[in-house]
């Protein structure tokens, strides 16, 4: 494939964080800061920011290599970690909250809502940019019938989706109480490490064993992978819903154990004193 090619890729997926900083800036001015409105409008604008770029970044993978995938990942996690503010556009972060008291059910639920509202409506205008077919990339991309990435059983990708999603946040929480100087870059590379692991096992054993894809967010998954031909609705809930968040919550739980404290924090001092 010709550098053209990527560098229209690169150029959409700079224009779409462009476009999403533009957007809060002006919701940010028009809006009153009190309130769950801007809330779920930030939650909205940076969950259509990621699953834009993601659906540009399949086309990365598909046509450069797990490499290229994975340095545009990476510089895109740590654009969204510092523009975002307290958005994620990823729901079981919402769930920790709740579960932690910090948080109603009620605000999950929309917050949740928003996110899939602007996940899965952007992908009508990357579907208008593919069928300009700017690149060669893009060609035939923009109508096809997409294919999902689970070829195992729903609960085995479950298990995959709920292992990976608990490793990532211990990470995150990990990173958050030992606040290093560049943890928001290590967080990053964590998660974007997280995701190429499975690519990559999925890409280099294509014919013998794939499984779940690799999302370890309900909402980016949905986006990308609902009604796709290979998994029904329900299995699709299974795997990237309840696994993902499963993990997540039990993230939780684990983090407080002190035997998993003195492992990630060294925290068995203060454990005792406490």
């Amino acid at each position: 494939m010709s550098m053209s090619s990527l560098a229209i890729s690169t150029g959409f997926m700079v224009g779409c964080c462009i476009a999403a900083e533009i957007a809060r800036r002006i919701a940010k001015r028009m809006l009153n800061e009190d309130g769950i409105v801007p809330i779920l409008i930030n939650e909205a604008i940076a969950a259509a920011e990621l699953c834009a770029c993601c659906f540009e970044l399949i086309i990365v993978a598909d046509n450069f290599g797990v490499a290229a995938y994975a340095i545009f990942l990476f510089l895109l996690t740590v654009w969204w970690g510092k523009v975002w503010g307290d958005a994620s556009a990823c729901p079981y972060t919402h769930m920790e909250d709740m579960v932690e008291g910090r948080t109603s059910i009620k605000e999950v639920a929309l917050r949740t809502w928003a996110e899939l509202m602007g996940g899965c409506c952007v992908y009508r205008i990357v579907q208008v940019f593919w069928w300009f077919e700017f690149a060669e990339t893009h060609a035939g991309r923009a109508f096809e019938e997409c294919n999902a990435d689970l070829q195992v059983s729903p609960y085995v990708g479950a298990v995959i989706e709920g292992i990976a999603t608990l490793l990532c946040r211990l990470a995150s929480k990990t990173i958050s109480e030992r606040e290093p100087k560049f943890g928001s870059i290590i967080d990053s590379f964590i998660g974007t490490s997280l995701v190429v692991a499975v690519y990559a096992f999925n890409y280099m054993l294509v014919s013998a064993f794939n499984y779940s894809g690799g999302y370890f967010n309900p909402v980016l998954a949905t986006a990308l992978k609902w009604g796709c031909r290979g998994h029904t609705n329900l299995e699709h809930i299974i795997v990237y819903w309840i696994g993902a968040c499963t993990g997540a919550i039990l993230s939780v739980v684990v983090f407080r154990l002190p035997a998993v404290r003195k492992i990630l924090l060294g925290d068995e001092l203060k454990d005792k004193k406490e």
